[in-house]
């Protein structure tokens, strides 16, 4: 097993909450390859005195497992995860990371960070470690606030290390003047291609012509590949392997339990099923041509094809980034879903004229 850099000696030695632990062990399991993050958040912590590192992936491209492992192998890191249930409001996170640091004579995060800071001898750090930023609900904090009312500014020493799906930068939720650095899962395809076939290898026995076949069926996400690995079909063929090619090229092609529930969460994230029924009958029409290209289609095409204003139908799918792979085609934008079985399972929740 791959393992990663590791940054120097941070100040802290957090307790993480049960619930968080479950995450952690959960995610890091079975864990291969991503060097080329953990190298890239060990220059970026050896080379700026402070700031936020932001790994930006789409569903299931293993940005909670590359932050778990991360964790696994710095365990002075603290850790905190916005996409568990009661999770994703800034009080909770403020909480958790005074608790997990076992203090509580502080008057906002800042304050926190820079009594922190100031304890740091001159080598060591304090990193706190997010995931699913995308998850937080800001509704009740001040308007114009970051999320989890992250510092605009942080002391020396200190560092975020967050992961969140794709955004638009006007909708970052994020305004802050210290180092930062950005990587894209997206941008590395071949690292991305290398560490799904070691990932799938060690499920099938180095089968190369099983690997060769899951690994164009995962399109790079592993998610969809872990779903498929876990469920209990593919444990009671994994004795067979050799013999039973066939039957698991046709089972991986349905979606396992835990993977429709997934998608059904993306789904209503798009579509939410308490929004007006004009609302919803527009998403509904823009969504039913999406589903309907195999490649890619542009927002004009969309707009042409439902006969809306093409503005409307950009708003709309700014709204679904996190959830669009874009590519420009002749200076303009194209979109598609980020997974074939996603587009599948849409194209049977969306009612088709």
């Amino acid at each position: 097993m791959n393992t990663s850099p590791r940054p120097p000696t941070p100040i802290n030695s957090p307790s993480y909450p049960t619930e968080f632990q479950q995450v952690i062990l959960k995610k890091s399991q079975n864990f291969v390859g991503r060097i080329f993050v953990f190298t890239a958040i060990f220059n970026f912590i050896q080379r700026c005195d402070r700031g936020y590192f932001t790994i930006i992936g789409a569903p299931g491209s293993g940005k909670s497992a590359i932050l778990a492992k991360y964790v696994t192998e710095n365990p002075q890191v603290l850790y905190y995860n916005a996409q568990l249930p009661g999770k994703n409001r800034a009080e909770e996170f403020i909480t958790s990371i005074s608790t997990q640091i076992e203090t509580e004579n502080f008057t906002s995060l800042h304050s926190l960070l820079q009594q922190v800071s100031d304890k740091l001898e001159p080598q060591q750090k304090f990193i706190i470690a997010i995931d699913a930023l995308d998850a937080v609900n800001h509704t009740d904090q001040t308007k114009g606030s970051n999320l989890f009312y992250l510092p605009r500014y942080l002391p020396r020493g200190v560092y975020f290390l967050l992961t969140r799906r794709p955004y638009l930068r006007k909708q970052s939720g994020l305004l802050i003047e210290t180092p930062f650095q950005i990587l894209d899962l997206a941008a590395y395809p071949q690292e991305n291609h290398e560490d799904i076939q070691s990932y799938i290898r060690q499920y099938v026995n180095s089968d190369e012509e099983l690997t060769a076949q899951l690994t164009a069926k995962s399109e790079n996400n592993f998610m969809y590949t872990s779903a498929y690995f876990d469920c209990a079909q593919y444990k009671k063929l994994s004795d067979h392997l050799s013999q039973i090619l066939p039957a698991i090229s046709k089972e991986v092609d349905r979606l396992t339990p835990d993977l429709e529930a997934y998608y059904q969460q993306h789904f209503h994230k798009m579509i939410p099923p308490n929004s007006p029924s004009q609302e919803r009958e527009f998403k509904s029409s823009v969504l039913n041509v999406l589903v309907q290209f195999s490649s890619v289609v542009s927002a004009e095409s969309i707009a042409s094809t439902i006969d809306a204003d093409e503005y409307d139908v950009e708003e709309v799918l700014e709204n679904w980034r996190e959830f669009l792979t874009l590519q420009e085609i002749d200076g303009e934008i194209h979109y598609s879903l980020y997974h074939s079985s996603f587009q599948d399972f849409l194209s049977k929740q969306v009612n088709f004229a």
